[in-house]
């Protein structure tokens, strides 16, 4: 672990972490034992289970505990992660420990090898049982952008941007994993002639970095920055599909609604922050001052570079790095009010874009709101999604001893609608 991130997480380097995997292909592996992503997963016609990715397989948690190798009080049994969230940071080191030993002492290999699924013979599911769910606008290049785009000839930042992390609370019954098909929204949407209805011809993506807490808070008390990662467990790779023409619409006075509410696709895996230990790097330097309740020391962001995938062509790679607003800044924005966490509660970054246009992470600053279309490899130009695209959004991270760690990737399919 790195001394910055020692500091700003108070914990030591867990032991073992370096060892190599006796796991066929995990060596070298984006998924190796510095990774271990947890998700939920059907095998055949079993019940849901828990299990954690190790290269191209996943290790059985539940089955793993029911015989006694990690113990975790019963919670790697249950069909969510929720039950393990809860328990807290000592416990998600604790069970990390074991499942890294696990997977790296040859001794453990005889118990341990039957509880390993080949991952091409899974389901993965919605990892969590979403509580709430909070979407932040946390880019400084893409709120000045969508500034330009909305607003031309009028300054890009609203006053309040550089003092306040401006967010929305979306739904979280619309949060679904990776691959599930996203049908076009219908809505109203603004015309020469006046508002009309009908399916959106806008659609667009916002590729994004949502954090999943675990520890709940008490109704009525803050959560500090400096308690970030005694509550929050770890990451997942969003996309916020967006209807551009129903949200220009319905935006003013009070932000989004339809225009996000109808999908919010996520990774079917969840990075612990542990795994993320040596991501951490200093955030852009804030000016004006923040608030004192958004002071965080060390001022830190995740340098995660994510990598968004246009039917099966890469046309952007947002760097997470960039982003002016911390993840322990939004959670204590997100609390400052008395507003209590619940576990499996997920806030999303916002659109994460860089200053160049191949770093952008929405379509909308792609094309500058349509007006200039991109030319993907098989010759069709697009501005917005048509039924039939596919998005992909993925991205890495440094991980320990020069190791490169992967997130578990986003991706869906637009449907007609219906």
């Amino acid at each position: 672990m790195s001394e910055r991130t020692e500091r700003s997480e108070g914990r030591e380097a867990m032991p073992g972490q370096h060892d190599v995997s006796w796991v066929s292909g995990a060596a070298g592996s984006p998924y190796g034992v510095t990774n271990l992503p947890y998700g939920v997963f059907r095998h055949g016609d079993r019940e849901p289970r828990i299990g954690v990715r190790i290269g191209d397989f996943v290790l059985d948690l539940a089955g793993a505990e029911t015989v006694g190798l990690v113990l975790a009080g019963g919670a790697l049994g249950r069909p969510t992660l929720n039950a393990f969230l809860a328990l807290g940071r000592p416990q998600w080191t604790a069970v990390r420990q074991r499942v890294v030993e696990l997977l790296t002492d040859p001794a453990h290999r005889p118990a341990v090898e039957p509880l390993l699924v080949p991952l091409r013979e899974v389901e993965l599911l919605l990892p969590f049982e979403v509580a709430d769910y909070v979407d932040f606008y946390s880019s400084e290049h893409h709120a000045g952008n969508v500034g330009q785009i909305f607003r031309p000839g009028q300054p890009p930042l609203l006053p309040n941007w550089k003092h306040v992390p401006i967010g929305y609370h979306g739904r979280a019954g619309t949060v679904v994993v990776s691959g599930t098909p996203v049908v076009r929204p219908s809505g109203q949407r603004a015309s020469a002639q006046g508002p009309t209805t009908g399916a959106s011809v806008r659609l667009d993506i916002e590729a994004e970095v949502g954090f999943v807490v675990g520890v709940p808070s008490r109704l009525g008390e803050r959560v500090p920055t400096a308690d970030f990662a005694d509550h929050v467990f770890g990451v997942v790779l969003v996309n916020d599909w967006s209807a551009r023409d129903i949200q220009a619409w319905e935006y003013q006075p009070l932000g989004p609604f339809l225009g996000k509410s109808f999908a919010t696709s996520v990774s079917g895996w969840v990075t612990p922050l542990e795994a993320l230990a040596d991501a951490f790097v200093p955030a852009p330097d804030q000016d004006p001052p923040v608030q004192d309740y958004l002071r965080d020391t060390p001022h830190l962001g995740l340098d995660l570079t994510l990598s968004v995938e246009w039917n099966g062509e890469r046309v952007a790679e947002p760097p997470f790095a960039t982003m002016y607003w911390t993840p322990a800044q939004q959670l204590a924005h997100l609390t400052v009010n008395g507003a209590s966490l619940r576990t499996g509660d997920l806030y999303a970054s916002g659109t994460v874009s860089g200053p160049e246009r191949a770093q952008v992470g929405s379509f909308l600053e792609l094309t500058w709101g349509g007006s200039e279309p991109v030319k993907l490899a098989d010759g069709s130009e697009r501005t917005f999604l048509e039924d039939g695209d596919t998005v992909t959004i993925t991205a890495t991270a440094p991980g320990r001893d020069g190791t490169t760690i992967a997130l578990g990737e986003v991706t869906g399919t637009v449907l007609p609608a219906r």
